[in-house]
Formats: C-alpha cells, sequence, structure tokens
C-alpha cells in the first residue's frame, strides 16, 4: 500500500487511526496493540499476500532467538553462538531474496557456467525490516530488551509508517513511546501537526518528485543520445527526485507516526545543504548511517586502531551500505567511491576547511550528483556511456521530450486565466523546468525540514495543509512507488 494513494488516504488511515484510538478509549491497550499490528501487516500484505509468510516468520524467529539470549543469560558462549546463528540467519535471508539471482549471474560471468536465475520476486522493505531485528538482537545480547512482550516487539517492527522504506528504528525509540498512557489519547496539536508534515510529504512526493522523476526516466532510457546540457540536466533531475521523493517519505511517516502520539527518529536532514561528503552522510538517511556506525564500523575498532585501520573500517561501512542498496555492481562503485572520498574528506580536512564555504558545497553538491548517475545506472556500461555523454560536449539544445514533463494541467489551466504567463511560456522555452529547477534549490538550500518547524496551529498552517492535501490528491491518478520502497 502507498502512502500517496486514494486507498491509504480515505480508507486505511482513517480506519487504523479510529481503531486504534477507540480500542485505548475503552483500556483495551494490548488489543490496540494487536490491532496495529494487525493493521500494519494489511498494509505490508497489500502489495502481495506472500510477504507476510516472510515478514511474520521473521518476526517470530528473531523474537525466539532474544528470548533463548535472555534464557541463557548465564552461559556466555551459548548466548554468544544463539547471536551469531541468529544474524547468519537473517542475511541468509537478505541473501537468498536479494542477493542469490546476482550471485548466480555473476557466477556464470566468471566461471562460464550456465546456472538458472531463480527470479526471486524481491519483499518489499526486507532490507529494513531486517536491520531493524538485527540492532535488537544485538541489544538482547546486550542485555537491554528483557521485559518486553511479544506483541510490543511485534508492533516495534511491524509498526506501518516506518515499514517499508524507514527510519530504522530501534527498539528503545518507539516501545516507550506506545507504552506511555498520555500517548494513547488524541493529541490534538500533535494531529494538527501531524497533518501538516504529511501534507508537505505528499506535496514534496505527488508534485515535485513525481514531475522531476518523468524527465530523469526518459533521460536514462536514452543515454546514448544525451547532449551535454541534456545529461547535466537530467542527472539534476534525478538528483531531485530522490531527494523530494525520500524526503516526502519521511515526512509523511513522520506525519503519520505523529498522529499516533509516535515521534520517529529523524531520518533525513536538509542533506543538499551539506560542504563535504562527510556531512552529507550525516544528513542523508541518517538512520542507516546510525546502524552501519553503531553495529559495523565501532565493532571493527572505528577510529581506535591507527589510520590504516580507519580507512579500511570506512571503506567496509560503505561498501556494506553499498550493498544494503541493491544487487548491482552500480551500488557496489557507489559505496566504495562514497568510502573512497570519505578517506579523502577525513585525510585532507584541515586542507577542505580553510576552502570558502560556497566553493566546498559545490564540489560536495556535484560529486553528489555525479555518483547519483552511477547509482540510478542499470549497469556500469550505462554509467560510463552516461559521462561520455556529459563531458563530450556535443551539444546544448533539449529535446521536447525532456521539457513536457513539466508541463503539468494545473499550469496550462493557469495559462488560459494568465495571458502574462502565456506570453512568458511562449517566449521562454522549457520555462517550467527551469522554474522547477530554481524552486527546487531555493527549497533544499533555504527552507527549514519538518524537524526544524516550529509548528503552531494556525490559520496560515491549516491552508497551507489544505493547498498541499487538495493539490496532491486531486494529482494521484498517475501514483508511483517510493523509490526506497526498492531497496
Amino acid at each position: 500500500m502507498l502512502f500517496n494513494s486514494y486507498y491509504f488516504i480515505f480508507l486505511f488511515f482513517p480506519f487504523a487511526l479510529a481503531g486504534y484510538y477507540l480500542l485505548n478509549y475503552v483500556n483495551r491497550y494490548r488489543t490496540a496493540n494487536i490491532f496495529l499490528i494487525g493493521m500494519s501487516l494489511w498494509f505490508y500484505g497489500y502489495f502481495n499476500v506472500s510477504y507476510l509468510l516472510i515478514i511474520c516468520n521473521s518476526i517470530i524467529a528473531n523474537f525466539l532467538i532474544a528470548k533463548a539470549m535472555e534464557y541463557f543469560s548465564e552461559k556466555p558462549s551459548v548466548k554468544k553462538a544463539i547471536l551469531f546463528l541468529g544474524i547468519c540467519a537473517n542475511i541468509a535471508v537478505i541473501f537468498y531474496f536479494k542477493y542469490f539471482d546476482f550471485f548466480l549471474e555473476n557466477i556464470n560471468a566468471l566461471f562460464h557456467r550456465s546456472f538458472e536465475l531463480k527470479h526471486i520476486l524481491l519483499p518489499l522493505g526486507i532490507s529494513f525490516f531486517t536491520f531493524q531485528q538485527l540492532s535488537y538482537l544485538v541489544d538482547s545480547y546486550r542485555g537491554e530488551t528483557k521485559d518486553y512482550s511479544f506483541d510490543e516487539y511485534a508492533l516495534f517492527v511491524s509498526f506501518f509508517p516506518q515499514l517499508i522504506a524507514g527510519p530504522i528504528v530501534l527498539h528503545n525509540e518507539t516501545i516507550p513511546q506506545f507504552r506511555k498512557p498520555e500517548n494513547r489519547k488524541m493529541n490534538y496539536v500533535n494531529f494538527s501537526k501531524g497533518m501538516y508534515i504529511f501534507a508537505l510529504g505528499l506535496f514534496k512526493k505527488v508534485i515535485i518528485a513525481d514531475t522531476f522523476g518523468k524527465t530523469a526516466d526518459y533521460g536514462f532510457l536514452i543515454v546514448p543520445s544525451l547532449n551535454t546540457l541534456e545529461a547535466f540536466l537530467v542527472s539534476l533531475c534525478y538528483m531531485f527526485q530522490l531527494y523530494f521523493d525520500f524526503s516526502g517519505y519521511c515526512d509523511m511517516a513522520i506525519g503519520i507516526s505523529a498522529m499516533f502520539n509516535i515521534d520517529l527518529p529523524q531520518n533525513f536532514n536538509s542533506p543538499y545543504k551539506a560542504d563535504s561528503i562527510t556531512d552529507f552522510w550525516d544528513r542523508w538517511h541518517m538512520s542507516l548511517t546510525r546502524f552501519l556506525r553503531t553495529y559495523i564500523y565501532f565493532p571493527l575498532g572505528g577510529n581506535r586502531k591507527g589510520r590504516i585501520r580507519t580507512y579500511v573500517n570506512i571503506m567496509a561501512v560503505f561498501l556494506v551500505s553499498g550493498i544494503w542498496h541493491g544487487a548491482n555492481w552500480t551500488f557496489i562503485l557507489w559505496g566504495a567511491l562514497h568510502g573512497v572520498l570519505n578517506c579523502l574528506n577525513r585525510l585532507f580536512h584541515r586542507q577542505w576547511s580553510k576552502l570558502c564555504k560556497p566553493v566546498r558545497w559545490g564540489a560536495t553538491f556535484l560529486a553528489v550528483d555525479f555518483l547519483w548517475i552511477i547509482f540510478r545506472a542499470d549497469n556500469i556500461g550505462t554509467a560510463g556511456s552516461y559521462f561520455k555523454q556529459l563531458f563530450a560536449f556535443t551539444g546544448f539544445q533539449i529535446r521536447e521530450e525532456l521539457l513536457s514533463g513539466f508541463r503539468l494541467e494545473e499550469f496550462a489551466y493557469l495559462e488560459e486565466k494568465l495571458p502574462p504567463l502565456s506570453c512568458l511560456t511562449t517566449h521562454l522555452r522549457g520555462f517550467y523546468l527551469w522554474f522547477f529547477l530554481l524552486a527546487a534549490f531555493i527549497i533544499v538550500l533555504f527552507f527549514k525540514n519538518s524537524r526544524e518547524l516550529d509548528f503552531k496551529p494556525t490559520a496560515g498552517t491549516s491552508f497551507i495543509t489544505v493547498v498541499c492535501m487538495l493539490w496532491s490528491v486531486l494529482s494521484l491518478a498517475g501514483i508511483s512507488a517510493f523509490l526506497y520502497f526498492n531497496f
């Protein structure tokens, strides 16, 4: 089920809210938990009913593994062995569903074999809920999760706002919030704030991200024929598509959770304001960065074992990040190059900090933009072809197909009512493309993100909420999935 769908907005979500608060109102707290788990599984199984078997087995198995470690708490060697087996089992599940065909493809290519590919259907969000449970197992090994009931654990894993595309939450961030009696009553300030943030996120996804996505998708289909200007513009369009798509999802997840009186951890902190590659990773997909730092970088030794070992650990983290995003050499290369840039940033930190901030920002922005090309390309060859076109300086005309995606029906209506606008678009070719790019730059560089907003339920915020909701809902005819659903 998608947040940006009529089914979710007008049926599922109102029913989930009403049922949860009604059960809490009559003091059926555990029943309310079970109801919300059931709604979350409905949300997840709506994509494919067979997914339910995977997530339910995963939840049950990991809860039992955690309880087994608790049972053998006085036997450290047994407890460690259980943790090791639990980690291996979870990684094996991800490997089978996400990487098995990729592994066979490379075995066939390397050893000239002909193993038949399984064409396994990737369960949505498997990387997210598996990493979340891996963190729980490690924390259970440390003795930090002893008193959670099964329904609390299942709700922690399956809570639908963060189930498919994060953030990757920790048990101590959500379960204590569900336990608070005051959080089980409707809070109208939280509800209005949640509606406001949800509306902003929906607008980012439906109106901004999907509009950029039309040009980005078309551009990556015709890579060999792109000229230099087109290649650069298409890369910017994908860069902004990914930004507003992920930012929109994060806002909607935060907004939905706020209406349940649950405060999710920040996962997106204006990453295109970053003035270094390390700053970018402190702002982009923050919960994944935290997971990799806490459960991979620190256990490997972090920066405590010398400079060379620190760089090795950084590279290991970013290779895992690349592999986590998908079974393709493009993701591995993307992760490796981000690792190299992070190492260089650390090595030359003093010299880098002496540069003026606009130079640091510009270099970081271009580096991220160019690496997103590799991330988006279907394969390494396509990425290489893209860079060839980008630096070939072959032309500076923009074909009509790349411009047409920005001519929304709403704009056509405005042109009929506002003759000066019609005159402007007639004489300035690609007006809406340049308008969207300028607006996107202004938003990502100068606007506050949802965490920075000092929200107050005023007439102004109500107006913005209504406008964003109406415009977005009226534009839902072409529903599209969030990009991070693929990971």
